[in-house]
């Protein structure tokens, strides 16, 4: 019965996800190095919005307001920042300096904005929280930008005049990011409240708030993608109001409805004996704590600092001193870890393969450029005893088990960056993709190690995860 209701679950999803994309013609072209790809019905006319994504996002991230935009009329240019998904020149310069990583964004941005060839229509911009700042400095340096939609936004650029023509949409679940938004519009109007649309002479301001969303689930929110279109109509005198989908949860039950489906599939493997030995709390504590706080005080010290990704390098050679302690100690205490079959690991990778694949089309960038191939081979290096370990101490276990096991890992990454904040930094945002990679491809590793045993799922796992993470941050090289 669940495997019936998780394929409903798929294919309903699948309906909405499609129905989402139907006519509008998505095509790719570059801008030098620059990846863009082009949303738009066939006969669109319509204004141009250049669209850009967040800090380690894509344009496939950004498609919950490109495929409404587009539905509308609108012609909508989705591009990738230097070092981002599918851009192959790595980010440079100063990260902390205007005149570093910022300003190579900003000419990026404007170069794309260049070659869209608008003629004397203002072309709009939107874009989600990194590219918020950049956008909003684009617009402060150009005369052709019309209005802007900036999604969970925070730049030092806004102020009561610049940008002359603003909306701001925020999730509920940010209140840092709602707050800066409500004085944003404050700034032009001390009384303006949330959802109010505040005017003075040429300028005008709104801020909405997109309820049950946080970061990333604000850019599927239906309400900020429908504030969205409505604003740029206001802007431009156009009627549009083109359906918008839930394709959030779309996205979510097609992903949810892949990892059930995965569950029937496995148990058509071949059971293995599988040697189970019982672990006191003893040993487990020492298995948890030793890696958690001798591994930062190891690796930190070492900072490497070869892979051309930001703090890469760093995790790996974390992943691979936490992993390595952990199958130390196993060995030590003689904790069985086979038995390994070649069967379960190629089914496994091919399911997660297909979840790649879909993730890759409607929410995220999957899909390495060539240079990330090496890089995923390094990361993997600490990744497979990583996930080796990982998947003998839970495989097996109760929840509670489990959730200790993550959670140590989660907090050495803490202590790390608590001893070098300004070089680690990064590794903050790491820690939402890693629980992502426990929640859906942990869950599907441990339905095949009850009966392949977790070798088996630990070095598939572990492959899988060193081509998440060579997939998921940018290709950044210092200046």
């Amino acid at each position: 019965m669940k495997a019936v209701l998780a394929l409903i679950a798929v294919i309903l999803s699948l309906f909405v996800l499609e129905t989402a994309r139907q006519g509008v013609s998505i095509s790719h072209f570059a801008v030098g190095e620059t990846p863009v790809t082009r949303y738009a019905q066939p006969d669109a006319d319509g204004p141009a919005v250049v669209v850009a994504h967040g800090f380690a996002g894509s344009q496939q991230m950004m498609q919950g307001y490109a495929l409404p935009l587009a539905q509308a009329g609108y012609q909508v240019y989705a591009f990738e920042f230097l070092g981002h998904g599918r851009h192959q020149q790595p980010m440079s310069g100063d990260v902390n300096a205007l005149d570093g990583t910022t300003r190579l964004l900003v000419a990026q941005t404007s170069a794309v904005i260049d070659s869209i060839g608008a003629g004397d229509v203002p072309v709009a911009l939107l874009g989600h929280s990194m590219a918020t700042d950049i956008l909003a400095r684009v617009a402060q340096e150009r005369d052709d930008i019309g209005p802007l939609v900036l999604v969970s936004a925070f730049s030092q650029v806004i102020d009561a005049n610049t940008p002359p023509d603003l909306l701001l949409i925020t999730g509920s679940w940010e209140p840092g990011l709602r707050d800066f938004a409500q004085e944003a519009v404050q700034m032009v109007d001390p009384a303006a409240t949330t959802g109010e649309t505040v005017t003075a002479g040429d300028l005008r301001r709104r801020a909405v708030i997109a309820p049950f969303s946080e970061h990333v689930a604000v850019l599927h929110s239906r309400a900020g993608r429908a504030e969205a279109v409505a604003w740029l109509d206001g802007f431009y005198g156009r009627q549009s109001g083109p359906m918008i989908l839930p394709t959030g949860t779309a996205i979510l039950g097609l992903l949810i409805g892949i990892v059930l489906l995965f569950g029937p599939i496995a148990k058509r493997l071949p059971q293995q004996q599988i040697a189970v030995s019982e672990m006191d709390r003893k040993h487990l504590a020492v298995l948890l704590l030793a890696p958690m706080v001798l591994t930062p005080l190891i690796a930190v010290p070492l900072s490497p600092s070869f892979l051309p990704v930001l703090v890469a390098d760093y995790l790996g050679l974390h992943l691979l001193i936490f992993g390595g302690i952990q199958l130390a100690l196993l060995w030590h205490w003689r904790h069985p870890i086979g038995p390994f079959g070649w069967r379960a690991v190629a089914l496994l990778l091919l399911w997660c393969a297909l979840f790649g694949f879909l993730l890759d089309r409607y929410a995220a960038n999957f899909l390495p450029t060539p240079q990330r191939i090496w890089i995923m081979g390094v990361l993997a290096l600490g990744a497979v005893p990583y996930m080796l370990a990982d998947m003998v101490l839970s495989a097996q276990s109760a929840f509670w088990r489990r959730l200790l096991v993550r959670l140590a890992f989660l907090i050495s990454l803490g202590i790390a960056v608590a001893l070098d904040f300004e070089g680690l930094f990064f590794l903050i945002m790491i820690a939402p993709v890693l629980v992502l990679f426990y929640a859906v491809f942990g869950t599907m590793g441990r339905q095949v190690a009850r009966r392949s045993g977790a070798a088996t799922s630990g070095i598939a796992l572990g492959l899988v995860l060193a081509w998440a993470l060579g997939v998921s941050f940018p290709l950044f090289v210092g200046s």
